[in-house]
């Protein structure tokens, strides 16, 4: 006998339909018991999560950490007119990991397909790992703190025991090198006011040089502070990093307090769902997995064949290099995930990522194609989150600002709300 909605008339029913109208969720609930549990270690908050409590939060997990989906009193669409207008914070759930020792840079390199030794001291970098037949395993901005101290801020996924399985010299041997969780959390500045938010909340003057993808050393609050020109917006902007030995109380308090006059809200992934979609910004696990390729994710660009052998190399320059990774502008909806876009009553390929775009007005998707042939311009069919097949067309990523002169400084694009 059937216990869920429908009864017994509902027995047949899949569980993918029984489980269509509800969506799941984390939730702060405050403890009635001190007893402590062994499995609070995968969902792992924040540690200025208590700056989003008044909002009431639903979190989901990133890499066994928490980080909030969805805050009740703030809209998608308000966080996304925030951050393209003036400047949010978010509490993330990146997990950066540590490679320190004198063979760092070697492994890095044998493990990235972008060329760590061109990355200077001071310096963030792109990168992402392949498996060897090619495949993407993950990807995430690495810092380069020393010569021979690097932090990988990766997406959710594994990438810790890639590292500590490749760590070996051709003989067997171990490489002298260190990789470990050094607890450090990350949180986000964005927006076009956010550069005179760190003007207003560090200790001395701004850092000297503090271009895109840059990194420096600053103080906030009496705290040594990790600071990086990066983000997941596209829009300026910069994040800080948090390490287990500061007061992270003190950091957390000062910024929120110095950033309300600029109008700085506390914002959930909400905040950049859309508008990471129109800047071309890829998410692990969903717009590539371990069966991408870079070339069919469209990061063809960043594997460097020049620089000595790494992982999945070999397979790489055998590999079909067409770009199968689009966008996708659907009026009048949002496409539904999956396996949901055709061409001519034949289906044609997935959408990975899909929201609403409260600047162009329209649905916005990153999408693989089935066929290299279909490309920018390309007339799809596409179904739609309420169920209705609407028309749509493919666009190259970025959907504008093609040469990311936003988060560069070098354009300011402040746009109407609509």
């Amino acid at each position: 006998m059937s216990s869920l909605p429908g009864g017994d008339d509902d027995a047949m029913t899949s569980p993918t339909a029984r489980l269509a109208g509800y969506r799941f969720a984390v939730k702060a609930i405050e403890q009635t018991s001190r007893r402590p549990t062994e499995f609070a270690r995968s969902m792992l908050p924040h540690p200025l999560s208590y700056q989003e409590l008044a909002h009431d939060p639903e979190y989901m997990l990133y890499n066994s950490r928490l980080t909030p989906s969805a805050l009740v009193d703030v809209s998608d669409d308000e966080m996304y007119w925030k951050v393209r207008r003036d400047v949010i914070l978010r509490h993330t759930g990146e997990l950066p990991i540590e490679i320190v020792g004198p063979d760092a840079e070697r492994l890095l390199n044998r493990v990235f397909a972008r060329d760590v030794s061109k990355v200077r001291v001071g310096r963030c970098s792109y990168q992402f790992a392949c498996y060897h037949d090619g495949g993407l395993v993950n990807d995430g901005v690495m810092l380069r703190l020393a010569e021979d101290r690097f932090w990988m801020a990766q997406s959710d996924g594994d990438l810790l025991n890639w590292y500590r399985a490749h760590a070996v010299n051709d003989d067997g041997s171990p490489m002298d090198v260190r990789i470990f969780d050094p607890g450090v959390w990350v949180s986000q500045v964005q927006g076009p006011r956010s550069l005179e938010v760190l003007e207003a909340v560090i200790d001395g003057p701004m850092p000297e040089r503090f271009n895109y993808f840059d990194l420096a050393e600053v103080s906030i609050a009496g705290q040594p502070i990790v600071v990086t020109r990066s983000g997941f917006t596209n829009e300026l902007g910069w994040e800080f990093y948090l390490t287990p030995d500061i007061d992270i109380t003190a950091v957390g308090d000062h910024i929120l307090a110095v950033g309300e006059p600029f109008g700085m809200i506390i914002t959930a992934s909400g905040v950049f769902r859309a508008r990471r979609i129109e800047a071309g910004l890829l998410n692990a696990g969903s717009d590539f997995d371990g069966t991408t390729t870079p070339f069919a994710a469209g990061l063809g660009g960043f594997v460097d064949f020049d620089k000595g052998d790494f992982i999945g190399q070999a397979a790489l320059l055998d590999a079909d290099r067409s770009c199968r990774t689009w966008g996708l502008r659907t009026n009048g909806g949002v496409a539904d995930l999956g396996d949901t876009l055709s061409v001519e009553g034949r289906p044609a390929g997935r959408v990975c990522s899909s929201g609403w775009s409260p600047f162009q007005q329209c649905g916005v998707a990153i999408v693989r194609m089935d066929d290299t042939t279909f490309g920018p311009g390309a007339a799809v069919d596409v179904v739609c989150a309420d169920g209705e097949v609407r028309s749509g067309e493919l666009c190259p990523l970025p959907m504008y600002d093609a040469e990311r002169l936003i988060p560069r400084g070098k354009l300011v694009d402040i746009p109407e709300v609509r």
